[in-house]
């Protein structure tokens, strides 16, 4: 029988927690209940104390509580659940984790959630289930579910979103996932504008034996496939799309910040390096592009998204940053070139076709790089098969080489 955790303040939302426990028992799953509340005591009596949670971190409740402070409170909960999850899932306790929440049980669970391995089922219904929600999911698989009313006692509408999260839960952890096929792993990155040239180089990849993991380079996905790249799980990167660099450099929306790229350096491992769709920066709808940028040549990609061609000083400051960033990697790099455009809509007569602004690019880069790196200049776009064939045979030239390098088989 699956054991689902429920992690929440049972405080203020002991009768959903409750409502939700039953649903989960009468679809046979075990319902586990964590309390992590701060204020009085719990209305439905928990599996685990609020106590029991605090001493995962050494806490002492008392104090915390005698100051009724419920920032502090909640800062201290948010510290002490994820190690207390963390401990109880390694010890086989749950299958899947659940938690209902406002502000504060939504910071407590998705902390607590974070700690958990990609594929243990995670669901978190939230009033803050909209907006920014990258301080919630990070860089992990936690579902996020509207709660649509505030918690505030079962009513209607939350009967039936909570028997829906109910459902939702219980059928995560009655699945199995397909067994891993135990290949090694190389990570790529890719985009809309990039999305041919992937896809032309996975079937490649894994006829060569590797399972390959495609990340969209819209900030948040670059933020995850560096996480996976710093784990060390990788056998190699495709890193041909480093748009993120623009947006972080220019102000636009997918930035994943300014450590893009630097993973393979310290995790060392093989790469393969473009500047992939460096020819534009991301923004929303065409009335949320800041004025600053109104005279810029600009494309509507869809409706919700307004790319803004780089200018030729911008890609200059881009081709010396990503020439900064391959420069620290140790493991064998190679950086690809596609001359006749960095993207879908930056070849010749393309709406961002500015030979320029890529001559500013490829000048930079080339002369920033450090000499014994290759660079491999291809008359073609980044779409074309001579790219992707190139590309494909660099990382798995630079993967033997690593290989051999480290005194392994090839």
């Amino acid at each position: 029988m699956p054991t689902i955790a429920l992690l929440g303040t049972l405080d203020t939302k002991g009768d959903e927690y409750a409502f939700v426990a039953e649903s989960i028992r009468a679809q046979g799953h075990r319902a586990w209940l964590i309390d992590v509340g701060t204020g009085g005591p719990p209305s439905v009596a928990p599996d685990v104390t609020r106590e029991e949670v605090a001493a995962a971190a050494g806490l002492d409740l008392g104090p915390l509580l005698a100051r009724r402070d419920r920032g502090e409170c909640v800062a201290a909960m948010a510290s002490a659940a994820p190690l207390f999850v963390q401990r109880a899932f390694e010890q086989g306790s749950f299958d899947g984790i659940v938690a209902l929440g406002g502000g504060g049980g939504t910071a407590i669970a998705s902390a607590a959630m974070r700690t958990l391995p990609v594929g243990v089922p995670k669901l978190l219904v939230s009033t803050l289930a909209s907006g920014n929600t990258v301080p919630y999911i990070g860089t992990t698989d936690i579902t996020l579910m509207p709660s649509v009313v505030d918690f505030a006692g079962l009513n209607r509408i939350s009967r039936t979103i909570l028997t829906r999260a109910a459902g939702a839960i219980c059928g995560m952890v009655s699945v199995t996932p397909p067994p891993s096929q135990d290949r090694p792993i190389i990570a790529a990155s890719m985009f809309g504008n990039t999305t041919a040239c992937i896809n032309a180089a996975r079937p490649l990849l894994e006829a060569a034996g590797y399972e390959v993991l495609t990340f969209h380079a819209n900030g948040a996905g670059g933020k995850t496939m560096e996480a996976l790249v710093q784990s060390g799980l990788l056998s190699g990167v495709l890193d041909v799309t480093t748009t993120e660099l623009a947006d972080e450099l220019v102000g636009g929306v997918l930035t994943a910040g300014p450590d893009r790229l630097n993973a393979a350096a310290r995790a060392k491992i093989p790469a393969v390096v473009a500047p992939g769709c460096l020819d534009m920066v991301n923004f929303g709808e065409p009335a949320t592009v800041p004025p600053r940028f109104a005279d810029r040549k600009f494309y509507a990609h869809n409706p919700q998204v307004t790319l803004m061609r780089t200018t030729p000083e911008e890609c200059l400051r881009l081709g010396c940053w990503l020439a900064e960033k391959v420069n620290a990697y140790p493991a064998p790099v190679t950086v690809l070139l596609p001359l006749r455009g960095i993207s879908m809509i930056s070849a010749p007569n393309g709406p961002f076709y500015d030979p320029e602004a890529d001559s500013a690019l490829f000048g930079a880069l080339t002369t920033h790089l450090r000499p014994e790196i290759p660079v491999i200049s291809l008359a073609c776009s980044i779409n074309d098969p001579p790219f992707v064939e190139a590309a494909v045979a660099s990382l798995l030239a630079n993967i033997r080489q690593a290989a051999n390098q480290d005194g392994l088989a090839p």
